[in-house]
Parts: C-alpha cells; sequence; structure tokens
C-alpha cells in the first residue's frame, strides 16, 4: 500500500514536470518556425526580383531581339514577366509580421531566464537579502509595464474591429498582426508572474512585501501629479530604473510611462502603437538574419575551419595561437555582427588550445575578448544597423567604412600580442607549414570565406538591400552546416534558432522601447538643448570630439553598447553635425567607442564571456587588459580625427 501511494506521488510529480516544461517552453515551436519561415521568405524574395529584373535586361538586348524575335513576341513576353512581379508582393509584408510576433513572443523567454541586458553593478554589491527585495521590485515594475502594454494593445485591437482597416500586400484586417501586443505582452506578464513566484519562494514574506511596497512608492508622484518637469522625470526615472537593475529595455518603456503619465506628454495609449509601429521595419529585420547567420555558422564548423586558416598565415610566429586566434576573430567578424558572439565561437576553441600550449590563461582570454570586439567594427555588423536606423544614415555606407578602421584594429591588437608573445618566450606551434598546406586550409574554409562575399559583393553590387543580404547569409549558413559540413544535425538546428530569436528579441524590444524615450525627448527638444549647450561652451571641432569620445568610453564601461546607440544617437548627433562631421563617420566613431566598452570592466560582456571558457576571474582579466586598451583607444583617436580613414572606401 506505501508503495502503491509513493508510485502516485511520484506519477503526479512527472505530470506536473511534464506539464510546467511544456509551459516553459510554449513559445519556441513558435520561434524556430517564425525564424526559419522569414528566411525563406526573405530569400524568395529576393531571388525573384532579382531574377525577374535579369530576364528583363535579357530581353532588352539587341541580341535577344535579333534571335528570338522572329518567333517570340517580345512586348507580349515582358508584359507577362511584368505582370509576375506581383507575385512576390506579400513577401516583405508578411516577412515584416512575423519578425514581429517571434520578436516579442521571444522576449518572454529573456524574461523567464533573466538573460536581459541590464546594469547589475549595484546590484551584485548589495548583500543577499536586499538583492532578493529589489529582484521583486523589478520584477513588480516590468508587471506593471507590461501588463499595461497588453491592456493597452488590447484595446488597440478591439478599435481595429470596430473600424477595420486592411493591410495593402496581404489584404488582411490589421488587428490580426496588432493581435501581437496583447498575446506577446500578456505573456510576457505570466513569464514575470513566474520569475516573481520563484523569487518569492525564497523569499520571507516581509521582505517580498517589502519589495512590493517599495514598487509600489516609485509610481506614486507621477500618480499624485500629472505637473511633474517632463525631462527631469524622463532621465530621473531612467536613470533610477538603471542603477536599480532593471533590464534597459524596459528600463527605457518605465521611464517613458512615468514621464507621459506625470506630465502629460503624449497620450497613454500611443505608447502600444508605439511598440508595434517602431519594429514594423525592414531594414530593422537584417539584426536577427545576422545573428542567425552568425550562430548557424558557429554551429555548423565554420569557426573551426577559419582558425585553421589562421593558424597557417601566422602559426609560425611568436604568439602564433594568439595572433591566429585574433586573425580568426577578425573572419568571423565578417560572419556574425555580434562581439560576445565572435568570443563565444571562436574563444570555446582556440582560449583551452593557448592554455594547453604553454600560453598564460590570462593572456589567451584577454586576446580573444580584445579580438572580439572587432566583430562590431568589420561588416556586417549590428551596431551599425541599429545606428543606420536610429541615425537614418545607409547601413551600406556604414559597413564599408569600418572596414578599414576594423583591420586597423586587428592589425594593432596582433602587434601588441606578437611583442607580449615574445618577451614571454610563446611560440608558435612547430610543424609543416608549406603553400600546399595553406591551400588545403583555405579549401576547407572556402564556404566561410565565401560569406562576406555574398553580404557585401550583393550589397555594394546593388543586388541586394542589407536585410536580403543577411537573410541570404542565414539561409546560406543553414545549407553549408546542414549539407556540407553535414555538422549542423536538427538538435543543433534547433538550439540555434532560439538562441539567434533570443538575442534578436532583446535587441528589438531594446530599440521599441528606445523609440517610445526618442519620442519624448523630441517633442521636448532635449537634443537641441544639450547640442546648444555644448556649442555654447565651445565650437572648437577638436575639442567637441574629444569630449563625444571620454563620453562614449565612459558610457561604455556601464552599459551595452547597442542601448547606449539607440538612446545617445539621437542627443549627440545634432551636435556633431553641427560642427561638420559626416554622419557615417560619426557612426565608425561611436561603434568604436562602444566596442572598447565590451572589454572595458565592470560591465565588459566579452570578459565575461572568456573569462568563463578560461575559467578565470573578470579582476584577473582587468588586470591584464590594460596595455590593449590603451592600443584600441589609440586606433579610436586615429580614426577620430582622420576621418579618410573610414569614408575611404565610401
Amino acid at each position: 500500500m506505501e508503495m502503491l501511494k509513493q508510485s502516485e506521488i511520484q506519477d503526479v510529480r512527472e505530470r506536473k514536470y511534464s506539464f510546467l516544461n511544456l509551459l516553459n517552453n510554449l513559445e519556441k515551436p513558435f520561434l524556430f518556425v517564425g525564424l526559419i519561415m522569414m528566411i525563406l521568405i526573405i530569400n524568395y524574395q529576393t531571388f525573384f526580383r532579382y531574377g525577374i529584373s535579369t530576364l528583363l535586361e535579357l530581353i532588352a538586348t539587341p541580341g535577344f531581339e535579333r534571335f528570338f524575335g522572329s518567333w517570340l513576341d517580345t512586348e507580349v513576353l515582358r508584359d507577362n514577366i511584368k505582370g509576375a512581379v506581383g507575385w512576390g508582393v506579400w513577401t516583405e509584408e508578411l516577412a515584416r509580421y512575423v519578425f514581429i510576433w517571434i520578436s516579442y513572443l521571444a522576449v518572454s523567454i529573456s524574461i523567464l531566464t533573466r538573460s536581459g541586458i541590464r546594469v547589475d553593478v549595484l546590484h551584485n554589491r548589495l548583500s543577499q537579502r536586499w538583492q532578493s527585495v529589489v529582484w521583486v521590485m523589478i520584477d513588480c515594475c516590468t508587471l506593471a509595464l507590461v501588463f499595461l502594454f497588453s491592456y493597452m494593445g488590447l484595446d488597440y485591437v478591439k478599435m481595429q474591429l470596430a473600424m477595420p482597416q486592411i493591410t495593402p500586400a496581404l489584404q488582411i484586417g490589421y488587428y490580426i498582426p496588432y493581435l501581437i501586443l496583447p498575446i506577446g505582452f500578456g505573456l510576457m506578464s505570466v513569464r514575470t508572474l513566474q520569475t516573481l513566484w520563484q523569487q518569492s519562494r525564497k523569499m520571507t514574506l516581509p521582505d517580498v512585501v517589502l519589495g512590493m511596497a517599495l514598487s509600489v512608492l516609485l509610481f506614486l508622484p507621477v500618480l499624485l501629479s500629472e505637473d511633474w518637469n517632463a525631462p527631469l522625470l524622463l532621465f530621473g526615472y531612467f536613470t533610477f530604473f538603471l542603477v536599480l537593475g532593471v533590464p534597459i529595455a524596459f528600463a527605457l518603456g518605465l521611464a517613458g510611462l512615468t514621464t507621459v503619465l506625470g506630465a502629460g506628454t503624449l497620450p497613454v495609449d500611443y505608447l502600444a502603437q508605439i511598440a508595434f509601429s517602431s519594429i514594423d521595419s525592414f531594414p530593422i529585420m537584417a539584426i536577427p538574419f545576422f545573428i542567425a547567420a552568425g550562430v548557424f555558422m558557429g554551429a555548423g564548423g565554420l569557426s573551426r575551419r577559419l582558425l585553421a586558416l589562421g593558424d597557417e598565415l601566422v602559426g609560425a610566429l611568436p604568439g602564433g595561437m594568439a595572433l591566429a586566434s585574433i586573425m580568426t576573430c577578425i573572419f568571423f567578424a565578417s560572419i556574425s555582427g555580434s562581439g560576445p558572439a565572435t568570443v563565444a565561437a571562436i574563444g570555446s576553441i582556440t582560449i583551452p588550445a593557448m592554455i594547453a600550449r604553454g600560453y598564460d590563461k590570462y593572456f589567451s582570454a584577454t586576446v580573444v575578448a580584445c579580438a572580439g570586439a572587432i566583430g562590431v567594427i568589420i561588416p556586417p555588423s549590428n551596431p551599425f544597423v541599429v545606428y543606420g536606423v536610429s541615425a537614418q544614415v545607409s547601413i551600406g555606407k556604414l559597413f564599408i567604412a569600418g572596414i578599414i578602421p576594423g583591420l586597423i584594429m586587428g592589425v594593432a591588437l596582433m602587434v601588441v600580442a606578437y611583442l607580449i608573445s615574445k618577451k614571454n618566450g610563446w611560440y608558435g606551434e612547430v610543424r609543416e607549414r608549406s603553400l600546399k598546406t595553406f591551400m588545403s586550409a583555405a579549401w576547407q574554409a572556402k564556404w566561410a570565406l565565401m560569406v562576406p562575399v555574398i553580404v557585401l559583393g550583393g550589397i555594394y553590387g546593388g543586388i541586394m538591400t542589407p536585410t536580403e543580404a543577411a537573410a541570404v547569409a542565414a539561409l546560406y549558413g543553414l545549407f553549408v552546416g546542414i549539407c556540407i559540413h553535414k555538422e549542423l544535425t536538427l538538435n543543433k538546428l534547433w538550439a540555434s534558432a532560439q538562441d539567434a530569436a533570443s538575442i534578436s528579441s532583446i535587441i528589438i524590444l531594446l530599440m521599441a522601447m528606445a523609440t517610445i524615450f526618442g519620442n519624448i525627448m523630441t517633442i521636448e527638444q532635449i537634443p537641441e538643448f544639450i547640442a546648444e549647450s555644448i556649442l555654447a561652451l565651445t565650437s572648437n571641432k577638436i575639442v567637441i570630439l574629444i569630449m563625444i569620445n571620454i563620453f562614449l568610453l565612459w558610457i561604455g564601461i556601464f552599459m551595452e553598447a547597442l542601448a547606449a546607440i539607440v538612446i545617445l544617437t539621437p542627443i549627440l548627433l545634432p551636435l556633431v553635425i553641427a560642427v561638420g562631421v559626416d554622419p557615417v563617420h560619426f557612426g565608425v566613431m561611436m561603434v568604436m567607442n562602444l566596442a572598447i566598452g565590451f572589454v572595458t570592466p565592470p560591465v565588459g560582456v566579452n570578459l565575461f564571456v572568456a573569462s568563463g571558457i578560461a575559467n578565470v576571474s573578470i579582476g584577473g582579466l582587468a588586470r591584464h587588459i590594460w596595455v590593449y586598451l590603451l592600443v584600441m583607444i589609440a586606433v579610436l583617436l586615429l580614426v577620430t580625427y582622420i576621418p579618410e580613414i573610414s569614408l575611404f572606401l565610401v
């Protein structure tokens, strides 16, 4: 009888675990299907449009008329081909709506796993008890924001049902794509409640109540009065939420919400519409595609083949493995567009290999962490995409402007690694290296080396937009990983798609909430006020640029690069334009500043990734990073004051 009871208890536990597991993974099938669907749709659009235009150009040539004109009516053929153009009209609109849906569905996973981008410097210094109390405050604030957006989104859907509007291409009711607002933010509310419940179970009841009470007190000032100063509320609340440790995307949204409530800058109902319309953008879709391309190619074995090629080129020199690591990061930068992704993909192979060959473990981790920063300078680059959208600057021009500065940064790091290795007697692996072995390595890496040719060649050849090039790169990564190298198994593909969707969703939410923040700044004319105030102090271009560099380097210490770009671009761009700086040059300068932030303690994400791989402390890495930082800052100053370096190829 006792054994029967235990069996029943075990069955109940298994059913409960199965239900919770199903609940916690509810979004994942939609993310996988949605991401693959987006990639296929945009590839269809790209090849269909290119095929149509090529056919029309072919028909227009005199040779075609001469050879086929006698038995083929070219005018009718041309009209039929032009009539087929409508077969691709639906693609962009459908892809955009799928993109918005999976972006907001994926945010709920980041809430559940607490993987949002946040400033946790102060939070980590608190006692365990106060950290728990602050987590309750964060969850309560987040819940207030996402529940309100879900409620406002539901109202907007009801309005669309009452006064129906039809989308231009798909000819469906607008309420269908807008359903993501109540569904997506509603799911975020559920996930936030889950994290709040899990956190509360580890705490005493008085501490839980204290956290909830403090979060209510935060909103009391704006609920009791509508006569507050808007800039004071916007920056005051944003700073407070940032210091509190609220994920930056939600800190932006909460600051915007409190400003709207306390100063009446915008109608509250308008916020949900901004959350949709701000990311209903074809250029922004390049972000998940480039991330997916990097993840697919890393999982498909391309990074290992790139390392072998790098080792053939520089492996015999002092510090050969370190130099090969930097060179591989440069190669991989032309695939991933992400600093931490480059460190993870290359460092997981090279850091253990360097340590095994006798290199100092801190040196090994530091080299890869710094080289990973090149991942956001050499195209394609997600920060360039974000800056391009924020500043309304050509993403293609930004990509090409980053090539020379990125290569200079890579060469400078290689020189430092070479000198340190030579001083410490860390020599390259002794083995046969010849033209034959080099050609063999190059042949093995040929599929990876084709990526920048496809992406940049497609963009600058006028064949593809950056978003289309990113989608083609993602499909290419899938094809090579599955069909050529056969290392991208179904399990790896599933995990890679989830990673790509989750990483990109954090960036997309950040951009949506930053749009709300930016709209309020624009209405209050805050960027113009800041620009006029600085210009009143000095109009010297050199002084202003050095001030901006110092400010951005300082910001990079505490804030992730993409968050800094979406927040600061509207503020700083009017200032640099006023002193005659090209917006493309400023984009390169801004991204290089914030790339250095990837390896600047205490929030340098590349350092965290490298320290995890090498199993060393962040403090130890911070003590070894300074020589590299000085060299990277020297390259930054070179690019800042010699704009021809970045604009030469534009």
